[in-house]
C-alpha cells in the first residue's frame, strides 16, 4: 500500500510589484521523491478548534481568497505553484499588497500533501466505464440540480 506524504513549511515571503504586484517565497524542494503524475495539495493553517479537547488545528485548503469587509472590495489570495520536483507559495491580490496586515503575511504555515497517483493509460468515457462495471443505465441514479 502507498500513502501521500506530507511536510510543513513557515515560510519568509518576499514582495515583487514589478511584473505584477505579489509575494511570494523561495522555492522548496520536496524531502521525498515525487513523480509528474503525484497530485500535489497544499493547505494553510488558519486557526485552532478550542472546542475540542485537546484543540485541533484547522487547515484551509488553496487556493484560499481574503474578502476585507472594509467597504474597498480589496481581495488577496494564498496560492501555491508546483512541480514535481519543488512548491512556492505566493499572496496575489487586487490593491497594493505592501499595505497587507503582517498577520496575514509573517507565521504562515502550509501543509504539502502529496499524493501518490499515475496516469491513466486509457481516457474512457462514461459509457465504457459502465460497461465495464456492467451496470445499464437504469442503476445510474440520476441528481437533477
Amino acid at each position: 500500500m502507498v500513502y501521500a506524504q506530507v511536510f510543513e513549511v513557515s515560510p519568509t515571503f518576499s514582495y515583487s510589484d514589478y511584473p505584477e504586484n505579489i509575494y511570494f517565497t523561495s522555492v522548496y524542494n520536496y524531502p521525498f521523491e515525487v513523480y509528474e503524475s503525484d497530485v500535489v495539495l497544499v493547505y494553510r493553517l488558519s486557526g485552532q478548534d478550542n472546542t475540542v479537547s485537546p484543540p485541533a488545528d484547522i487547515w484551509t485548503q488553496l487556493p484560499q481568497s481574503i474578502y476585507y469587509q472594509d467597504g474597498t472590495g480589496d481581495i488577496f489570495q494564498y496560492n501555491y505553484n508546483s512541480t514535481f520536483i519543488s512548491v512556492q507559495f505566493t499572496i496575489e491580490g487586487n490593491f497594493d499588497l505592501t499595505n497587507i496586515d503582517s498577520n496575514d503575511l509573517n507565521g504562515q504555515t502550509f501543509r504539502v500533501a502529496v499524493v501518490p497517483a499515475e496516469f491513466a493509460k486509457t481516457n474512457p468515457s462514461m459509457r465504457d466505464i459502465v460497461e465495464v462495471m456492467q451496470a445499464d443505465g437504469s442503476q445510474i441514479e440520476k441528481i437533477e440540480l
